[in-house]
């Protein structure tokens, strides 16, 4: 549904410039063309160039188009807060209205200078309601979003800039409402000083929904193991604070506390994370040999996952091969991402990061031997979530079985269960834990069952062997879901990449 609502807007808004555009004296056809639309616009208001070249900021970038947008509406002379509203709130219905009423008509610089309100005024105001509007966008519509990392190559690609939807699941209203604007964790220019204040926070609440998370959407969530971070260069989400703890420290708080500055984030300030959503609430899952099954069936795999082959070969690469068929970037000689190529032990195995129709293309490859889908040997894996090596010998290629939480549902606690649940109850959602002589104590009160408050998810990466997810931290509460990735609508590799422009993904 929002999907549709999307597609709709665009035509409408599109629409509608065509017919402002006629009347402004700019030929139609322009209006249709993205990016170019704008450079007409900034040429026919006589705004400075220099505004259309930041449009291409992140995040940024989509304020400053909305405030040449509005500058564009005041020459038609719609000069109000509520025109202005309508330019920002609903340009799919005002737009077109502009566009084919027989009432408006095109005022250029002539109705500009007839309206009291000094030029310098008119921009300031138009400047303050873009700045207002954009955040009311980014909080409840939409929000962009930049890949940086490759947990999701080969779907998504380091450096696509996306358009996240926030009213397919329902927009989640701020928990911590008083932050500096258009930011989201971090001051601009800093990369460990919060840009938000603690001291007013609300509870989680969330507006009625389009449509439920569904088994591998693609969607955007806070961190959840980013709700405490070492706020040092090198650690935060990178190396994170439980990881740090449990594997450098061996659980001892207060030594990790005297050697380096911690700092605990709100829900809504963690860092945000992209993958795929696998199982949903009351689904089971397991994995074997690194394939993936859900409610005991092969999960959906896209079609440009990766993951890493073990290649026997009787001599190296041509780089231009790697370069062209296996779409890898080349710097001095060297891959430019380490993990998509590495020798092992010896000199004639090497280990390629890549999809199953670039594996088959290896296997024809005279130099190759044997290309083999490379598989965890070591039984147990210290960072694999629930991290309890008497119970759960799991690495991350074979794991589980391991249910989902549903709202509603009710669990039986044991010794050999409650490394799974104790984050959920204590951490999200919001239980005092305790357990005294062999007995589960939650909120002053003994007992073995637990009834679950959220709907939880597992998410994974597209690339298995090159992704942070949840196989290394555990289930995603609701309370984390930020909303669903929609729409690439740039993308840039030493150049944009065309063939990805305006890309849904999938």
């Amino acid at each position: 549904m929002g999907w549709i609502i999307f597609v709709l807007g665009t035509i409408g808004w599109h629409l509608g410039m065509y017919g402002m555009f006629k009347k402004a004296g700019i030929e139609p056809w322009k209006a249709l063309v993205p990016f170019y639309n704008t450079w007409c616009i900034v040429e026919k208001c006589g705004i400075k160039k220099l505004w259309f070249w930041l449009q291409f900021i992140p995040i940024a970038g989509q304020f400053i188009t909305i405030w040449i947008t509005i500058i564009f509406v005041m020459h038609f002379g719609k000069f109000t807060f509520i025109q202005h509203g309508y330019t920002v709130l609903f340009p799919f219905v005002y737009f077109p209205y502009l566009g084919f009423s027989k009432n408006v008509k095109w005022g250029g610089e002539k109705v500009m200078k007839l309206y009291r309100k000094s030029a310098t005024r008119e921009w300031v105001d138009a400047a303050v309601f873009a700045v207002v509007a954009a955040t009311i966008i980014r909080t409840f519509v939409f929000e962009a979003y930049v890949i940086p990392t490759g947990s999701m190559e080969k779907t998504l690609l380091i450096n696509d800039f996306l358009f996240v939807n926030k009213m397919t699941y329902g927009a989640r209203l701020p928990i911590t409402p008083l932050s500096f604007p258009f930011v989201h964790n971090t001051l601009p220019g800093s990369k460990t000083k919060p840009s938000y204040l603690k001291w007013l926070q609300l509870p989680y609440k969330r507006l009625p929904s389009f449509s439920d998370i569904k088994r591998n959407d693609v969607v955007v969530f806070n961190f959840p193991a980013g709700d405490t971070i070492i706020n040092e260069e090198g650690y935060q989400s990178a190396v994170p604070y439980y990881d740090v703890l449990r594997q450098v420290y061996s659980g001892n708080r207060d030594r990790l506390y005297a050697e380096h500055e911690v700092i605990v984030h709100p829900i809504d300030k963690t860092d945000n994370y992209i993958k795929r959503c696998v199982a949903i609430p009351g689904d089971n899952l397991f994995i074997k040999d690194g394939k993936l099954y859900i409610n005991n069936q092969p999960a959906f795999v896209a079609p440009n996952a990766q993951t890493d082959y073990v290649v026997t070969i009787k001599a190296p690469f041509d780089p231009d091969f790697l370069e062209k068929e296996l779409s890898m970037n080349f710097t001095d000689g060297y891959v430019d991402d380490a993990d998509d190529y590495r020798t092992v032990s010896q000199q004639n195995i090497v280990l390629i990061n890549c999809t199953a129709s670039a594996a088959e293309k290896l296997k024809k490859q005279p130099n190759v031997v044997s290309v083999v889908a490379n598989t965890d040997p070591v039984a147990y894996s210290n960072d694999i979530f629930p991290f309890d090596p008497v119970n759960y010998v799991w690495n991350r290629d074979n794991f589980g079985p391991l249910h989902i939480p549903k709202k509603g549902e009710v669990v039986t606690l044991n010794q050999a269960n409650i490394s799974i649940y104790r984050r959920i109850i204590d951490t999200y959602e919001g239980n005092k834990l305790e357990e005294k002589n062999g007995q589960f104590v939650i909120n002053g009160q003994v007992t073995n069952t637990y009834m679950f408050k959220y709907n939880y998810y597992w998410m994974m990466g597209d690339n298995r062997h090159g992704s942070q997810d949840s196989r290394f931290w555990g289930f995603v509460p609701e309370t984390h879901i930020v909303g669903k990735a929609s729409l690439i609508w740039f993308s840039w590799n030493k150049g944009p990449r065309w063939n990805r422009l305006f890309k849904s993904i999938k």
